[in-house]
């Protein structure tokens, strides 16, 4: 699923974002001429139109993506936003402005804010533990998971495995896991924890999309919701995010939303949304959210007031704790955690990626800026092509102070 590309996009970008691991060892490539070949016009939207449709333009010109989209986000103003190229590489119907993107792993963030609600409302506490509050699968658990809390998935620290790269003993089964999402993700729990962890629970931080995973089950133990319906309720109908889901976006019989593009042969190739076009439904927390680049800055947005003291949806000090670093290790509830000269200070950003789209955040509190970048591919060129989009808005908004 995702690389962790924890983008301190400064000087070169890139670590790589941990989504599930179901597209891993893809071929990286870059796109050929032919596969430009357009049988449609290209169509550009902006809101509000300015520079930064420019910077769209030339940045998926050069790249060759299919696809890009980007937002700009400051307090107390409307959000820039622009979408150029196709929803299907060679194909005729332009992307827009209220398109869906695929997020990835920038889905980790939300997860968190939703589970931080949960613990506002006395539903669960950040020492709570899978044995404590998932009593299907606790008698499985094993033994040295006793101790593991919530905090701890929700930070990568838990103990569990790396996972970007997938468990060939285990994954079969997770591919496999049908019925009710909730009865799904109490099988999941079982299936990772009934083998002792790979490392001492709050010993060291190993990325791991499990922690979302297991988090979540414990959410819908807690609450007896699905946690698709937690975040609609919690997260996305509260910030009028509409068009938020999980999954590929759109219908595989018509071309009403981007497709994702395999890179193979340097040639993109969509890929038409269903099953097979991303990893299975039970990781949504940890990396299936789709949404239009719209809402995806209406929810930076939200994170961008609270770091700059303007706290809505949770209390300051729930804002202060999932915005922190509680291990000291750069990282935390779903945002990789730092600092930057180009920002004059903190940053916290996220990349994601199921394999067949991209997408970065990156938010810059002391320049009161937030920024966004989605295309609908996922090579190396891809990835590439998003930071080259971060780079260009950082230095149209110039050094700290300017604009």
């Amino acid at each position: 699923m995702t690389r962790i590309l924890i983008v301190f996009i400064a000087a070169a970008g890139a670590g790589r974002s941990g989504d599930p691991p179901a597209h891993a060892g893809r071929q990286e490539s870059v796109q050929s001429a032919s596969d430009l070949q357009e049988d449609g016009p290209e169509e550009v939207m902006i809101t509000p139109p300015d520079v930064h449709l420019e910077i769209a333009r030339k940045i998926r010109a050069r790249h060759r993506v299919p696809a890009l989209a980007l937002a700009v986000v400051r307090t107390g103003e409307p959000p820039r936003i622009a979408a150029t190229g196709l929803r299907k590489a060679r194909g005729k119907h332009p992307v827009t402005v209220h398109d869906k993107w695929h997020l990835g792993s920038c889905t980790k963030s939300m997860t968190a804010t939703m589970i931080a609600a949960l613990v506002e409302q006395g539903r669960m506490a950040w020492d709570d533990t899978p044995a404590r509050r998932l009593p299907e699968p606790a008698g499985k658990i094993h033994p040295k998971w006793r101790d593991v809390t919530l905090e701890q998935l929700l930070c990568h620290t838990a103990g569990l495995p790396e996972d970007r790269t997938p468990d060939l003993r285990i994954w079969p089964r997770i591919c496999a896991l049908t019925g009710e999402l909730p009865g799904q993700r109490q099988s999941f729990v079982e299936l990772i924890m009934s083998r002792a962890p790979a490392s001492a629970p709050g010993e060291k931080y190993v990325y791991a999309n499990a922690g979302f995973v297991i988090a979540a089950a414990m959410a819908e133990a807690a609450t007896g919701e699905s946690y698709e319906a937690l975040m609609s309720r919690l997260l996305f109908n509260p910030l009028g995010m509409a068009s938020a889901g999980f999954g590929p976006p759109g219908d595989p019989d018509k071309v009403d939303q981007p497709w994702g593009h395999d890179a193979a042969l340097l040639i993109y190739q969509p890929i038409p949304p269903g099953p097979g076009a991303d990893n299975p439904p039970v990781y949504a927390p940890s990396g299936t959210a789709h949404m239009s680049i719209g809402d995806w800055a209406a929810y930076a947005h939200l994170h961008l007031q609270a770091l700059r003291g303007n706290h809505r949806l949770l209390r300051p000090e729930t804002w202060r704790r999932i915005h922190g670093d509680p291990f000291g290790q750069g990282y935390a509830f779903g945002w990789a955690t730092g600092r930057q000269h180009w920002a004059s200070g903190p940053v916290l950003a996220h990349d994601g990626s199921n394999g067949r789209w991209y997408a970065i955040a990156v938010l810059a509190p002391r320049r009161d800026l937030a920024i966004l970048v989605a295309t609908n591919a996922a090579d190396a060129t891809a990835e590439k092509a998003c930071v080259a989009a971060i780079e260009a808005i950082k230095k149209h908004y110039g050094p700290a102070g300017a604009q």
